[in-house]
């Protein structure tokens, strides 16, 4: 019996890669909001902290945000397995366990976030204490997905970390590959968080100076970070100077810069479209050095494409269902004269 063939492409590579970009884009606002959110709400200097409405109105929206972050990161790791599938799929294997138990991490760390959204005694310590967990589990999260997104680039790498153990219990043993890339994800989930935080509070004093903070140091602390990472990827940041990503690279850093004025001036529209372009632009430059990490092992578009456009027409339709649901019921949560419990 012949087994069929499903080495193509189901719609050309460019649609592929344009979808990843944006629907990871989203992820990344999302969980930014969510992790940055955690951390700024934890060790933000509130007076009162449990008290204080915009901390009631972050921790209330913690439950949805983790939500929208798990359902919008499905797509592009479904368009980063179709576009290169062996070696996501060969990563996975190898840190199985790992990979298997950020499942678990996650349904526990949305138990918590609902738990401390819905705690009666924020005095008595459980909502420091739920929110700590959680953000103790995200962080896991990400370092795993930092491990194993890393090892895609490494194609000899896995094969060799799989000859020497086929238990599902290594871990990707380059850490200076994904240290600065995860430190610089973290940093701006904080810069994001302070944004946020801002933005909700841009009629309390005391909230605004917080979020003020956070995004400030957050994005110096943000920069040095990403200044790291390029220096860390050795002989193929030559080679990255020479494509397209240079420029998305130099007008990420140009609309991170200017969002910082328009955060302070307090016109939140321009500095949040700046700062999500801005991020768009450092998924864009990710996307290169993968291309680049993987030249002469494997380039996805030499890989035949056989176009099935019912499924796309379905993906995007209900895509744009749900971004719209999801503008919608942000629009309704902070509706001005919002009261929060």
């Amino acid at each position: 019996m012949q087994l069929p063939d499903y080495n193509f492409l189901p719609a050309p590579l460019w649609l592929i890669t344009v979808l990843h970009l944006i629907t990871l884009t989203l992820h990344f606002i999302a969980m930014n909001f969510l992790v940055g959110g955690v951390i700024a709400v934890l060790w933000g200097k509130f007076t009162d902290r449990w008290s204080h409405p915009v901390v009631q109105k972050f921790v209330t929206l913690f439950p949805s945000a983790m939500a929208a972050t798990v359902t919008l990161g499905v797509a592009p790791l479904l368009f980063l397995q179709l576009t290169f599938p062996r070696q996501t799929y060969s990563a996975a294997i190898v840190s199985g366990w790992f990979w298997l138990e950020v499942v678990m991490a996650v349904m526990i760390a949305y138990f918590l976030l609902y738990g401390a959204s819905m705690s009666r005694t924020p005095g008595r310590g459980r909502r420091p204490i739920y929110l700590t967990v959680a953000l103790a589990l995200m962080l896991y999260v990400s370092v795993v997905y930092s491990s194993v997104f890393s090892m895609v680039e490494r194609p000899a790498e896995i094969a060799t970390l799989y000859a020497q153990n086929q238990c599902g219990l290594a871990f990707n043993p380059h850490i200076e590959e994904y240290l600065f890339r995860w430190l610089h994800m973290i940093f701006g989930a904080i810069t994001v968080g302070g944004f946020f935080v801002g933005f909700v509070g841009k009629n309390n004093d005391e909230a605004f100076r917080v979020g003020r903070g956070f995004f400030l140091w957050g994005m110096v602390v943000t920069s040095a970070f990403g200044i790291g990472y390029l220096l860390s990827l050795g002989e193929a940041l030559p080679k990255l100077m020479h494509t397209p990503a240079i420029w998305a690279l130099t007008l990420g850093v140009i609309l991170s810069a200017g969002s910082l004025h328009f955060f302070f001036t307090k016109r939140f529209a321009p500095a949040g479209a700046m700062l999500g372009v801005s991020m768009l632009t450092m998924v864009i430059t990710r996307h290169y050095v993968r291309l680049i990490s993987l030249e002469g092992v494997y380039d996805p578009s030499t890989v035949p494409v056989r176009p099935q456009w019912s499924v796309f027409v379905l993906f995007l339709l209900f895509f744009l269902i749900a971004i719209a649901v999801l503008w919608y019921m942000l629009r309704m949560f902070f509706a001005p004269g919002k009261k929060t419990s």
